[in-house]
């Protein structure tokens, strides 16, 4: 029997906590109405909160592959849309060589040879050889994908600007191919951890959703998905030491993710409970930055340690 995918809030609120990612009810009600609508959902926050784990665990909530398209400066459209395989067109050129000759024999001029030649031209740019980019791939998916567009302010200006014709019409026009169009419509996240503003035009097309980092009693119930075997004690004090340290002057704010491997290393470590001298040792599993280190290290007291 097919099983109905959730479309509710409260259905998609399960399905993403049986995946693993609690959420709060704003974001639940971003992506039932990104599905409802069909609207792309531009999901801001700091680094390390879950934005690309959202997009993950809402391909997994709702049964859909998902498709990531990650963005960089520099990204453009060959990188994100398609390209055409030539080294592949290059072995068929060879291999049709001596057809390519006997269209070619009669021709008394360059011109004339050149016509021939053109004639036959498009063989070479059907689809066969085109390599589909996450976009392309994504608009002629058979079965509904998530799409994610991942730091989508990290790519250039520009890029944003061809984004917005793909996301407002679903559908790329491939000069020797003619209109691609979404055989369904995806469920398009786009992240963005604030390095740069998106323009205006792009928040008009999307919707929006802001994803921070959670208060303790949201971060207890993720370490207590993901981290099986936890001492709940346990998960109480990390969470609220953690967000004592995010609220210092830090390079690096520890991230979620971080905060579920520190988990991960105390089990591993056999302790359940935290003192300054464990806290101490296994900094540099939350901080990356030996500054950030010290300061908390010379902070334990003032931090609950």
């Amino acid at each position: 029997m097919m099983v109905r995918p959730p479309v509710s809030a409260p259905e998609l609120t399960r399905a993403l906590r049986e995946s693993g990612y609690v959420c709060d009810a704003a974001v639940a009600v971003a992506l039932q109405l990104g599905l409802a609508l069909g609207r792309p959902l531009l999901v801001e926050g700091p680094a390390g909160v879950g934005k690309t784990d959202l997009a993950r665990s809402a391909a997994a909530a709702l049964g859909r592959p998902l498709v990531r398209l990650q963005c960089y400066e520099g990204l453009d459209e060959a990188k994100a849309l398609y390209e055409w395989d030539y080294a592949k067109q290059m072995l068929y050129t060879q291999l049709v060589r001596g057809s390519l000759e006997r269209l070619t024999a009669a021709a008394t001029t360059v011109a004339e040879a050149v016509a021939a030649v053109s004639a036959s031209e498009a063989s070479f740019f059907d689809r066969r050889f085109l390599l589909a980019r996450p976009l392309l791939a994504a608009l002629e998916s058979d079965s509904p994908v998530v799409l994610l567009i991942d730091e989508v302010d990290r790519a250039d200006p520009e890029f944003e600007a061809f984004l917005l014709e793909v996301l407002a019409e679903m559908q790329i026009t491939i000069p020797e191919v003619g209109t691609v169009r979404a055989k369904h419509t995806p469920l398009v996240l786009l992240t963005s951890n604030g390095s740069r503003d998106m323009t205006d035009a792009l928040r008009r097309r999307c919707l929006h959703a802001f994803v921070d980092y959670p208060p303790p009693e949201r971060e207890i119930e993720i370490l207590a998905s993901r981290v099986p075997g936890l001492d709940a004690a346990l998960a109480g004090s990390l969470a609220r030491f953690i967000t004592k340290v995010r609220k210092l002057d830090l390079k690096k704010a520890p991230s979620v993710g971080e905060t579920i491997d520190w988990a991960r290393a105390l089990l591993a470590l056999g302790r359940s409970q935290l003192d300054a001298a464990l806290v101490e040792e296994t900094l540099g599993v939350i901080l990356k930055h030996q500054e950030d280190r010290a300061l908390v290290a010379g902070r334990l007291t003032d931090l609950g340690v």
